[in-house]
């Protein structure tokens, strides 16, 4: 994701009135975000998305890294965080990518509320406008798609060659816009990264599991984003209560009042 611009803000605001009420079956309980549990007691272990010195090192070796946001564009990205409908929105958006998350979650062995986690980020911060074909074949954007993927991914999981032609490159902006493929590619990327850290190949992460699990999420959700503040939201996201019932088929119906 990418600092969200103050100069669209007020286009950003001006759309909330234009966006769709939650169906019944869909009126979850959406309370502020829950503050990250600690996963160990204080004292025992490091925050899981905090990097040492070497490890920045080495990942900006091996990966590149970009820092944190600036202020402002952090200031924003909490504020909007705050905005229920916005939310709401963001989960309708989650909800109907659902499946293919649990499809290519199961497919990779990942843990399906990571990808959830991801996209959630991603869709709740994304611009206006951001995913019009037109703008997208412009080359003005970088990224596309609900997961703010980037051609230069489909190069490195071999679906694109590294000197491509611009019609093949038309084509990998084309699979990007397509919802489902781009959770795919998603799915793809934290595969390929997984292998380059050296996680076990079989081995579910979930942050429950210790910090050595939780330390992993948040390395990559930084390889995938490149901004130090990125891991913490993530690791938060993924505690979300309407998210699990997203992704676990979880839907809380309301009780009728006649009954």
């Amino acid at each position: 994701m990418r600092p969200f611009p103050t100069a669209i803000l007020a286009s950003v605001l001006g759309l909330a009135a234009l966006l769709p009420a939650a169906a019944p079956w869909q009126r979850w309980s959406l309370p502020a975000e829950p503050p990250l549990k600690p996963l160990m007691v204080e004292g025992q272990q490091p925050n899981p998305a905090d990097f040492s010195p070497e490890e920045l090192k080495e990942l900006q070796r091996r990966f590149g890294v970009h820092g944190p946001q600036p202020a402002l564009a952090q200031l924003l990205t909490a504020g909007l965080d705050q905005w229920q409908p916005l939310r709401r929105n963001t989960l309708e958006k989650i909800d109907g990518l659902a499946p293919t998350i649990r499809r290519e979650a199961k497919a990779r062995y990942l843990n399906p509320i990571l990808l959830g986690a991801i996209l959630y980020d991603e869709i709740q911060h994304a611009k206006p406008g951001e995913n019009s074909p037109w703008l997208v074949h412009s080359g003005l954007l970088q990224t596309h798609g609900p997961a703010q993927l980037g051609v230069e991914e489909l190069v490195h999981q071999g679906l694109l060659p590294p000197e491509h032609t611009r019609e093949q490159r038309q084509m990998a902006r084309e699979q990007l816009l397509d919802p489902q493929r781009n959770v795919a590619l998603l799915a793809g990327k934290m595969a390929r990264l997984s292998s380059a850290l050296g996680i076990p190949s079989g081995h579910l992460l979930q942050a429950s599991n210790g910090y050595r699990d939780a330390h992993w999420i948040a390395t990559l959700a930084y390889l995938h984003n490149g901004k130090l503040d990125y891991p913490t939201r993530i690791l938060r996201y993924m505690q979300d209560p309407a998210l699990h019932a997203l992704i676990y088929g979880r839907q809380v119906r309301p009780i009728n009042p006649i009954i």
